[in-house]
C-alpha cells in the first residue's frame, strides 16, 4: 500500500474511478469537496458544494450524482454547479447523507445519519436507507439506521451487501434488480474487536467483499457465503473509510481515509492521515462502477 495522494482530507470518502478520465473520484465530506485526480498527470481538481458531500456516482448522461447533506444532486464538473434532484429527511434538520453507490440497473442507493458531535458519536436509529430511482422518484427502504455505510451488489445482482457501521456487522438482503426491491435481511460477517468499526465496501469479480475497516487501520476480504475472512491489508493509518477497485482493469484498490479525530501526536504518527492510498499485488481484481442511468 502507498500513498499516492497527500490530499489532507478531514473525512476522505466515496471513492470511484473513473475509466475514461484516468480519474479517481472521491470527497471530503465536512470540508464539502468532491475532487478527481488524474491518475496519469497526478493533478487534482476540486468542487466546493454548499453542505457536507458524503459520496459521488458516474452519471451515464455526463456529469456526476453526488449526496450533498440530505439531497440527492446533479453535478456538472464544467461549470461546478450542483443541482438538487430529490430531498430526504426533512424533518430531521440534523441529518445528513452518508455513503451512496449506484445499482446495476442505475438507481443510486444511499443512507442518511445524524451528524457527529466526534467521529462515530451521534444521536442513534436516526438515518434511513432510500435509492434514487432514474425518474428522480426517491424510495425509502427502511429506517432506525445508526451510521448508513458500505454497500454492493453480488455479481449475479441477486444479492444487495450493506452496513450499518455500529451493528458491527456485513448484511445481506435479497435483491429485486427489476423493482429494486429488498428482502430477507440476514448478517454475512461480524466484525472482531481488532478490526474496529465497518466502514466503505467493495465487491471483487470473485463474489467476495472488501471492507475498510474505520479506527482499524486496514482492509479486509470477506466470503459473504462462509463468513470467513479471508485477507488483511494493513495500512499506514488508522481511519481508513472506503475502499474501490480502479486503474489498469480494475487490478488496483483504492483507498480513502480520514484526519479529523487524530490527535497532534497521531497526526505526527500518520503523516499521510487524509490521504489516497493504492494497494497492489492483491490478485484479484474488481468490476467498474455503474453509472447512474437517471
Amino acid at each position: 500500500a502507498e500513498c499516492v495522494l497527500r490530499e489532507n482530507c478531514h473525512c476522505g470518502e466515496s471513492p470511484v474511478w473513473e475509466e475514461a478520465s484516468n480519474s479517481l473520484l472521491f470527497v471530503d465530506i465536512p470540508a464539502k469537496k468532491v475532487c478527481r485526480w488524474d491518475s496519469l498527470s497526478k493533478q487534482v481538481q476540486r468542487v466546493t458544494v454548499d453542505a457536507p458531500v458524503s459520496s459521488v456516482a458516474l452519471r451515464q448522461s455526463g456529469g456526476y450524482v453526488a449526496t450533498v447533506g440530505t439531497k440527492f444532486c446533479a453535478l456538472n464538473w464544467e461549470d461546478q454547479s450542483a443541482v438538487v434532484l430529490a430531498t430526504v429527511d426533512k424533518e430531521k434538520k440534523n441529518n445528513r447523507f452518508n455513503d451512496g453507490k449506484v445499482d446495476p440497473a442505475g438507481r443510486y442507493f444511499a443512507g442518511t445519519m445524524a451528524e457527529e458531535t466526534a467521529p462515530a458519536v451521534l444521536e442513534r436509529r436516526q438515518g434511513s436507507l432510500y435509492s434514487l430511482f432514474p425518474d428522480h422518484h426517491v424510495e425509502k427502504y427502511f429506517d432506525q439506521v445508526d451510521i448508513s455505510n458500505g454497500l454492493d451488489w453480488s455479481m449475479d445482482h441477486k444479492i444487495f451487501y450493506y452496513i450499518d457501521s455500529l451493528s458491527y456487522s456485513v448484511d445481506a438482503f435479497d435483491y429485486d434488480l427489476q423493482t429494486g426491491k429488498i428482502s430477507n435481511r440476514r448478517s454475512v460477517y461480524k466484525l472482531e474487536k481488532e478490526e474496529q468499526i465497518p466502514d466503505g465496501m467493495c465487491i471483487d469479480v470473485e463474489g467476495k467483499l472488501w471492507v475498510a475497516c474505520y479506527n482499524g487501520g486496514r482492509v479486509i476480504r470477506l466470503d459473504p457465503e462462509t463468513g470467513k475472512r479471508l485477507q488483511t491489508v494493513k495500512l499506514p493509518v488508522d481511519k481508513t473509510t472506503s475502499c474501490c477497485f480502479g486503474g489498469k482493469d480494475y487490478s488496483e484498490m483504492y483507498v480513502t481515509c480520514a484526519r479529523d479525530g487524530l490527535d497532534s501526536k497521531g497526526l505526527l504518527q500518520q503523516p499521510e492521515a487524509g490521504g489516497i492510498f493504492k494497494i497492489t499485488g492483491l490478485g484479484v481484481k474488481g468490476i467498474p462502477p455503474y453509472p447512474y442511468t437517471g
